[in-house]
């Protein structure tokens, strides 16, 4: 992990800063920014989107798909906590403490919207910063990179339509042609393009691609902190007069990434799942694709919206909640192969997926 990426939480917080700041005192810049879009996205922040995600998603390759069977049950624990688990559990907290529990500490008329964020937040699992999570506990790459892989694919088909069922369930107004609008912008194109350079890349050599990742890696987040400042600018007033707001927030965020991470590794326990594999299907299980949330939220609800805000806050948390969960597999992985029959020590080089020693505890 790069010193940058170390501190994100840094950034995203003097982002903050400046947004509010620059916000307030230069309010007929960021409303002109506002009006630059077309059906109804955001021009500027399309094209910062696209910065972020592009050099996160020339990473993938969906080669490694074949891997899948390799690592089939933690493919099988990941894939349910992803796609049957975390929107589900985000959008009953979001009920519980955003609709509910803090309720009266909240503005009342944005109160749905910011439930939508939560929604988005959770919607879709992280494809690029998991692979820093997986390599700082030394997770098995095969498994990460074949699950982020499937991951990618079931997004396109699935995104839209999952959002679509939680905004309804939650009763919230769902603009179906936008969201199909911003599953193509933000998923379908950025992914296609990505690989078609990725294929060029390779094309000429390895090295190649390479190095092309390692230029692109500032600018990526370089984009995200700069889509940052135009969101806090654009909420700045609203943050100045509800401050709390941002922490009360962070909370349902914070326990579902607890939740499904500690789902994720108990299930592959029980099922006989290698640690290497384990652990970064904990983290898969828990990090959400923040990038995707962001833009969608601006698509769907507007740069000011609470929606957008919320999915913010997500960022703002992600590094210090996803390097803790990264701390808490480490530390228990000796509890961890207890329960498939071998000790700690006679695992060092256990790394082959599925194939852990023993019945699941």
């Amino acid at each position: 992990m790069s010193l940058f990426e170390r501190y994100l939480t840094l950034w995203v917080a003097l982002c903050i800063v400046a947004g509010v700041a620059l916000g307030s005192a230069l309010p007929g810049v960021f409303h002109a920014i506002s009006l630059a879009e077309v059906a109804k996205v955001n021009l500027p922040v399309a094209v910062l989107v696209w910065l972020m995600i592009i050099p996160m998603l020339l990473k993938i390759d969906f080669g490694s798909l074949g891997n899948v069977r390799q690592h089939w049950r933690g493919v099988g624990v990941t894939l349910f906590v992803n796609w049957g688990v975390k929107p589900f559990s985000m959008a009953l907290l979001g009920t519980v403490f955003v609709g509910h529990l803090f309720a009266p500490l909240l503005p009342a008329e944005p109160i749905p919207s910011y439930m939508a964020g939560l929604i988005l937040l959770a919607a879709a699992p992280c494809t690029a910063m998991v692979f820093v999570w997986s390599n700082l506990c030394e997770g098995e790459p095969n498994y990460t990179l074949s699950q982020v892989a499937l991951n990618d694919v079931i997004m396109v088909f699935l995104f839209a339509p999952l959002v679509g069922l939680l905004l309804g369930v939650a009763s919230i107004s769902v603009p179906w042609d936008t969201l199909f609008l911003s599953v193509a912008l933000y998923i379908v194109i950025p992914v296609i393009l990505a690989q078609l350079w990725r294929t060029l890349l390779l094309r000429r050599d390895f090295g190649a691609l390479e190095r092309a990742q390692q230029a692109l890696g500032p600018v990526s987040l370089v984009a995200l902190l700069a889509t940052l400042v135009l969101l806090f600018g654009f909420q700045g007033e609203q943050i100045l007069a509800q401050p709390l707001v941002i922490g009360l927030l962070a909370i349902p965020i914070v326990i579902q990434v607890y939740l499904n991470a500690g789902l994720a590794y108990w299930l592959s326990r029980r099922f006989g799942v290698a640690w290497c594999v384990a652990a970064p299907a904990a983290l898969i299980g828990a990090s959400n694709f923040f990038e995707l949330s962001v833009a969608a939220a601006i698509s769907l609800f507007g740069l000011n919206s609470g929606a957008a805000l919320a999915t913010v806050v997500g960022v703002l948390v992600e590094a210090p909640v996803m390097l803790s969960v990264v701390h808490i597999v480490k530390a228990s992985r000796g509890w961890y192969e207890a329960g498939l029959g071998f000790s700690s020590g006679s695992a060092k080089g256990h790394k082959t997926g599925d194939k852990a020693a023993g019945s699941p505890g």
